[in-house]
């Protein structure tokens, strides 16, 4: 039998007192974790790049390529727990331990995992509290800097079976580690309008120390920038050329930023040298080193890049890419667009954070403010006190600057959703006001990335999806790194009748940023594409990937039981509509407001999906 050795993050699961809710009724426990599987875990370990290497009735072992994709795994299913357990008696809630673990393993020849990471990952699960993740030492370490969770440290725990003690972390899914600043990260769960806003406010508050801020008279200090070189931890001399290739690109890409960037040549003086980042911080006056790896396997290359504090040397983020071993120059092009996507948003929450303690009444603190407070509420979007707040703090920074940027993106994204998702009071004129705040910003920069990627959304929400996609070629030729026009772009192509350019459009996307916040949107994008081409089982598989990330996004849930019922598959699209119709805030409720809102992309449903509707028991009224 052929065996080989290497290392792999291992997540280990089980439900807690299966017995006895088994005990109590077999046939409705089993018909629960049917769903279950199908609804939450098998997409959620999907979307995280997993393989499931073995199943029992109430458990399951999963092979992952790092530990951070492990975590957020374990993070993501058990908020769905959470979620799915509310209200509840707590006899019958259905609630999972995990054990995550990084560490050497044996894999047979049938995909089979044996070794110390698969035992302890096993232990690790066992000693978990319910709801509860319990991670080594060793894979707390590749994760502790990016964490939202309260974390409990076990300390050195004995283990059945495993010769040493294992230092041991537990982290509670439901309970936040400290109350986080408003522009924090918000879950993948929300709107698309969380993603957008937030990152405008990253691309303007990292510019921000080089803003003047005109109207209140000051000048913000500067942002400095430098990439040092990557090294190559291969020994491979061909490597270096990758090495220098991602290197010189995000120096490239980190230029397109409105910050000041230290040159490449600059850069390549501390190559190859013992490196105290803290002192080349206060000799080059930096706010910020990027620094990094490669490391090539037979056939990936494994890409790391970490961000340093110039003053303190203290890493402030660190993220691990791994790329399949093809072109170089193809390879260098997506590892740079991966790390710029993933830096931008930890970059805007440290500048957000400066710009309004050091100037709270600024026109720039109120627009990140707007930013912030356009993410937070992006649930109740047609709350109307949440959307007098939002646009209350947006129209007080415009007051002050009639060109800000922030302030005037926002407001275009809130207004933009609002229509897109059937929630808006008054669409025409909504869709007038967002047209006049992207004209805005057009007049102010013409080449702004933000601005034409929100053009793209309006002439699609105007019906004009030919021009839509048009644009977005334009903005993705000049700018392919720029994620964020995928979006619109992709789901512009289904709206043109180019659904197979949809589906490559959403492929790219998730290659470009494998963790965005608007995961689910995307997931739904393809699945409307697949949808249009008649092929409804692929498509309800994508449905259950977004909804893995979003499990009360209406519109993926209205898809899903459409499917189900077109599928055959009426009594869980009863149960799905049950659900449905249980959901809290505004949604589409009946056949006619169905046909009401045909206008939108988003809304709109085909004759045959009215039908699966109503036969799902959507009234007509």
């Amino acid at each position: 039998m052929t065996e080989t050795r290497k290392l792999a993050a291992i997540l280990a699961a089980d439900i807690v007192g299966y017995s006895r809710l088994a005990g109590a009724d077999e046939e409705l426990i089993l018909a629960r974790l049917r769903t279950l599987r199908s609804d939450l875990i098998d997409p959620t370990i999907a979307v995280h790049g997993g393989r499931v290497v073995n199943r029992t009735g109430d458990g399951l072992l999963v092979e992952f390529r790092s530990v951070v994709d492990a975590v957020r795994c374990a993070i993501e299913i058990q908020f769905g727990m959470a979620e799915r357990n509310a209200g509840l008696p707590v006899e019958k809630r259905i609630e999972y331990r995990v054990g995550v673990h990084i560490g050497d393993v044996v894999e047979e020849s049938d995909g089979n995992l044996m070794g110390d990471g698969v035992n302890i990952a096993a232990r690790l699960e066992g000693i978990a509290k319910p709801g509860a993740i319990c991670l080594s030492e060793q894979a707390y370490w590749q994760v502790k800097g990016r964490l939202d969770l309260a974390v409990m440290d076990l300390g050195p725990t004995r283990l059945k079976n495993i010769a040493e003690p294992v230092h041991v972390y537990s982290l509670e899914a439901g309970a936040p580690a400290t109350a986080k600043p408003l522009w924090s990260a918000v879950r993948r769960k929300q709107s698309m309008i969380v993603a957008l806003a937030a990152l405008i406010v990253a691309l303007a508050a990292i510019g921000a120390g080089v803003w003047h801020f005109r109207s209140a008279g000051m000048k913000a200090e500067r942002v400095a920038v430098m990439v040092l070189p990557f090294t190559n931890l291969s020994g491979d001399p061909s490597m270096n050329t990758l090495a220098e290739a991602v290197t010189d690109g995000l120096t490239d890409a980190a230029s397109r930023f409105p910050v000041q960037v230290i040159s490449s040549d600059t850069a390549k003086i501390y190559a190859g040298k013992p490196i105290d980042v803290k002192q080349i911080g206060k000799d080059l006056g930096l706010r910020y080193l990027l620094q990094g790896s490669v490391q090539p396997t037979e056939t990936r290359v494994r890409v790391t890049a970490q961000l340093i504090d110039g003053e303190s040397g203290a890493q402030l983020w660190a993220e691990t890419f791994d790329e399949d071993r093809v072109d170089l120059l193809q390879m260098e092009d997506e590892i740079v667009a991966r790390i710029m996507n993933a830096l931008t948003k930890p970059v805007a929450d440290i500048e957000a954070e400066r710009a309004i303690r050091a100037h709270p009444g600024s026109p720039m603190a109120l627009a990140l403010l707007c930013g912030a407070r356009a993410a937070t509420y992006s649930a109740e979007v047609v709350d109307p006190e949440k959307s007098a707040e939002v646009f209350k703090t947006c129209d007080e920074a415009l007051r002050l600057d009639p060109h800000n940027v922030i302030a005037l993106s926002v407001r275009a994204v809130w207004l933009l959703d609002a229509v897109d998702r059937a929630q808006s009071a008054d669409r025409e004129a909504d869709l007038r006001r967002a047209k006049e705040d992207i004209t805005t910003l057009l007049a102010v920069n013409p080449d702004n990335p933000w601005a034409r990627t929100l053009k793209v959304n309006l002439l699609r929400l105007q019906g004009q999806p030919e021009q839509a996609v048009a644009e977005g070629e334009q903005i993705v030729a000049l700018n392919p790194g720029f994620v964020q026009t995928y979006y619109w772009l992709c789901p512009s192509y289904t709206d043109a009748g180019q659904p197979e350019k949809a589906i490559d459009c959403v492929d790219k996307a998730v290659r470009l940023s494998p963790h965005d916040p608007s995961l689910y949107g995307l997931f739904m994008t393809k699945a409307g594409a697949l949808e249009t081409l008649g092929r409804d089982t692929e498509a309800l598989d994508w449905v259950r990937r977004s909804l893995a990330l979003s499990p009360a996004n209406p519109i993926a849930l209205r898809h899903g039981i459409a499917l189900l019922e077109i599928l055959g598959r009426d009594a869980e699209a009863k149960e799905a509509y049950r659900r449905y119709s249980a959901l809290p805030g505004p949604k589409v409720s009946t056949i006619a407001e169905l046909r009401a809102c045909a206008a939108v992309p988003s809304c709109a449903a085909s004759q045959r999906n009215i039908e699966a509707l109503r036969k799902a028991g959507m009234p007509e009224q």
